[in-house]
């Protein structure tokens, strides 16, 4: 990059573009053949990765910075300050400890759950092929370097920005940079030292994707000097809000509504009577800050982070974290057929003639045009490459040309001259009626007859009969020319058709078993097929899918969006779709309300795995597809999937049980506070009690990632439900205020307590029923029927402990506590033995009025 920028400084944002290949060659150090090993190896350590992300953006300390910037934290900085500020010296750092720890505690969670995800990511890195000293080498993205040779096919993303040196019938997918749909032709040349992005026609860009066809380009410039890297910001593509974001929005609101709230009613209230400005601030502020679930960030990176590893042992890659939420929360699951339903392993049934009868010349045309093609790989060529012998001489055939294939034609052709021939033969095989399309005649048992009306219903009669029968069907023609130069899709036209091939994939073993699973656990399965109708039906009836209602590529071309949101949801299969409409059927139905799952591993599956809620691919799917997905099966088994829903669930529930238990329970003690200030001579607690009382209580949360779940919590989707987020925050928040105020009369009217010791002992009281009320309601059983993890109840305990020995530490007196006399310990603990009784109560009776709630919304 270095030598291009100084050879050609005259030109306008150095064009390279606007030059010869091999004189860009030149300036590079570079030829056809590539890069050394060596030369490589010493450009990667001048230039640096070929990475778009910011090598920093791990970096531990910027990482550590970072929790700083959390509105909660600034709050609790400026009550430091002012602290200091008004002669508060003691209280200034010891919020000003608390804000440190809570920050440490939340970086270290943060920290190791990102390199965990460094970590998974790494074993599904992208690689690409490029030419180091003439042979073609598999390396890994990142490490590819200014003046490599790629060889690029369909389904490839470009790795980098460079000027094309071959190309055949290559057409690129630039939507991501220029915002284009329709795919982009390339062609070896020159463009305009002036030309716009979009006008570089022999140029491809990091960040675009190959459609169709195959080229061979040279890398000019990597990383961040990439036209995507210059202009990232302004084309940051948000994939549409999922079900998690959404749910973690609503919640965001509702505290911010219910914290303003207290803030400002309990702090005019405590200036009315009189109360320091100062302390009424800091209390009030505290108030706040002790209301508000302050480590749920670090709670959900650690436990989506656990939850991602634990998922990898099992076959399932997590690339963005909130994808396992999302995954649990999945009620609709739209598939492909092959590899997922089916067995994956395509085998060569038959090669018929046109009349339905076996033919070793189509069998010896269909080896020739699958062995020599050099476009994108897939099973159909595979199968055919499998099902060659040694009897299968076709040594002695010369490929002339290829017109590789592509969605639209849904055709490939390879042109291919015979040993001492003297013409050349276009071998055809695509898509029946692609293929019929552009032939007229059909060669029979009694030679070559014209392809009439007659002939084409009778064709699509039997091809009808073989897809019935499960097979999958594609068409082989011929033509003969007078060689010439060059070949092109426009020589696909007056073709002889020779005949068929019938593939069968047979349904995977288990798989009726596993479409049971997935209803048992309240996922609908659809099929989304680019087959025959046919072949979906029976594989559908097969697997025990539900098949009654059908909708077709061309039934949804009619269709207006509205229209297809109204029928997707009763409709089973989708087939003979085209790739463009998959998108369309993903997005109608999460218009219904669904949360969708899609997966698929194809170069136009990108589209609609973005549009999903959850995009699900395969490790050996196109680099497109597996860019776009948010997770990756190493196996392309439904089975393994059925295991990550079941994780994903798990990590839901763990979510929502650190949510539902911290804003119950800091409600309660907040609305016990807040009454407390008012009707008090004195605060019920200083700003540095409060904090370090929510401080404490959260540290056994940090073990929810690894607590048990319940069988029954995993057999529905679960979503968020902010409605019952809040009925369960104010329930078991006025069951925590009511011990709050037999607490206050114990103390205020048996003990007679002075100021400090009151403050104590409620300190102790309001963050023992806190920690204990976490094994209360962090299951919807009875308590004692349903085991906390080990390390939950290990810190759960000490941390109890830890409470009633604090005012007995030394450094107490700095956080303004006191020791308590036994008999008043005793009281307290009475009240939290009876606070869990009442709560164990209540909770019976509000999941049974919760369990009514939904019955009612279902009706």
């Amino acid at each position: 990059m270095r030598v291009a920028t100084e050879a050609t400084a005259g030109l306008p944002q150095d064009a390279y573009w606007a030059r010869p290949a091999d004189a860009v060659l030149t300036e590079l150090g570079s030829s056809p053949a590539g890069l050394t090993a060596a030369e490589a190896a010493a450009r990667l350590a001048r230039d640096g990765a070929n990475s778009l992300a910011a090598a920093s953006a791990n970096n531990p300390f910027r990482v550590f910075l970072r929790q700083f910037y959390s509105p909660l934290v600034l709050i609790l900085v400026f009550a430091a300050v002012v602290s200091g500020l008004v002669g508060e010296g003691n209280e200034a750092i010891i919020i000003g400890a608390i804000v440190l720890a809570s920050c440490t505690l939340s970086f270290t969670q943060e920290y190791s759950a990102s390199k965990a995800m460094e970590a998974l990511k790494s074993r599904i890195e992208s690689k690409v092929t490029v030419l180091r000293g003439g042979a073609e080498t598999a390396v890994p993205v990142d490490q590819v370097v200014a003046g490599d040779i790629v060889r690029l096919a369909g389904g490839n993303l470009i790795p980098a920005d460079g000027v094309l040196l071959q190309a055949r019938d290559f057409n690129v997918s630039e939507a991501a940079l220029t915002g284009e749909t329709f795919p982009v032709v390339k062609s070896p040349g020159t463009s305009p030292a002036t030309a716009q992005l979009s006008e570089r026609n022999n140029v491809v860009f990091t960040g675009t994707s190959v459609r169709s066809g195959t080229a061979t380009m040279a890398v000019v410039r990597t990383g961040g000097h990439t036209e995507f890297a210059s202009i990232a910001a302004t084309l940051a593509h948000a994939a549409p809000e999922t079900e998690f974001n959404r749910g973690i929005r609503s919640f965001g609101y509702l505290m911010t509504k219910v914290m303003l709230g207290i803030v400002i009613v309990i702090f005019f209230a405590n200036i009315l009577l009189q109360r320091p400005p100062i302390d009424s601030l800091l209390f009030s502020l505290a108030l706040a800050v002790g209301l508000t679930p302050e480590l749920l960030p670090a709670i959900i990176s650690v436990t989506l982070a656990r939850g991602a590893r634990t998922m990898a042992t099992g076959g399932v890659i997590v690339r963005r974290l909130d994808a396992v939420e999302n995954l649990g929360s999945m009620d609709l699951l739209c598939t492909d057929k092959t590899g997922t339903l089916t067995l994956g392993a395509i085998r060569l049934d038959a090669c018929n003639d046109a009349g339905g009868a076996d033919s070793p010349a189509v069998r010896r045309l269909a080896l020739l045009n699958a062995t020599l093609q050099t476009g994108m790989a897939n099973p159909l060529d595979d199968a055919i490459t499998a099902a060659k012998t040694g009897a299968d001489d076709i040594a002695a055939v010369r490929k002339v040309d290829e017109v590789p294939y592509d969605f639209v034609r849904k055709r490939l052709s390879v042109i291919v001259r015979e040993k001492d021939a003297t013409d050349d033969l276009l071998i055809c095989k695509g898509a029946v009626a692609n293929v019929l399309a552009v032939s007229t005649a059909m060669q029979g048992a009694t030679g070559e007859t014209p392809l009439d009306a007659a002939a084409s219903a009778a064709i699509e009669q039997r091809v009808q009969d073989w897809s019935m029968q499960g097979f999958r069907v594609i068409a082989v023609a011929v033509r003969r020319f007078t060689p010439k130069p060059a070949y092109g899709q426009a020589d696909e036209a007056g073709l002889t058709l020779m005949g068929f091939l019938l593939f069968f994939d047979p349904p995977k073993p288990g798989m009726a078993e596993t479409v049971k699973a997935l209803a048992a656990r309240g996922i609908q399965l659809k099929m989304i097929s680019g087959d025959s109708r046919y072949v979906a039906m029976h594989l559908a009836e097969a697997v025990g899918m539900s098949h009654r209602n059908l909708l077709t590529g061309g039934d949804i071309a009619k269709l207006s969006k509205e229209a297809l949101s109204a029928r997707v949801h009763r409709t089973d299969i989708f087939a003979e779709i085209d790739p463009n409409q998959k998108e369309r059927i993903i997005a109608a139905l999460r218009s219904r309300g669904r949360v969708v799952g899609y997966m698929g591993d194809g170069i136009n599956d990108a589209p609609a795995l973005h549009e999903a809620d959850v995009g699900i691919s395969v490790d050996g799917a196109v680099d497109v597809a597996r860019e776009a997905a948010d997770i990756i099966l190493l196996k392309q088994d439904l089975g393994v999937l059925l295991q990550g829903v079941d994780d994903g669930r798990s990590i839901f529930a763990n979510t929502m049980k650190y949510i539902a238990i911290t804003t119950s329970a800091n409600f309660g003690n907040m609305i016990s506070m807040a009454f407390a200030s008012l009707v008090l001579p004195f605060l019920p607690l200083l700003a540095q009690q409060i904090l370090l009382n929510n401080f404490l209580s959260d540290v056994p949360s940090l073990a929810i990632a690894t607590d048990h779940v319940d069988a029954e919590e995993t057999l529905a989707p679960r979503h968020w439900d902010i409605g019952y987020i809040r009925r369960f925050m104010v329930t078991f928040g006025l069951v925590s205020s009511v011990f709050d105020f037999i607490t206050f009369g114990v103390l205020i009217y048996v003990v007679n307590a002075a100021e400090a010791v009151f403050q104590t002992a409620w300190f102790v009281e309001s963050l023992i029923t806190e920690l204990a009320i976490v094994l209360v309601v962090r299951t919807r059983r009875a308590a004692f029927r349903s085991r906390p993890g080990t390390l939950l109840a290990v810190l759960t305990l000490s941390v109890a402990v830890l409470a009633v020995a604090i005012p007995y530490l030394p450094g107490a007196g700095w956080f303004g506590f006191v020791p308590l006399p036994a008999p008043v310990m005793l009281a307290l603990l009475a009240i939290t033995l009876g606070y869990l009784v009442v709560s164990e109560t209540t909770k019976s009776l509000f999941f049974a009025h919760e369990k009514k709630r939904v019955h009612r919304r279902r009706r």
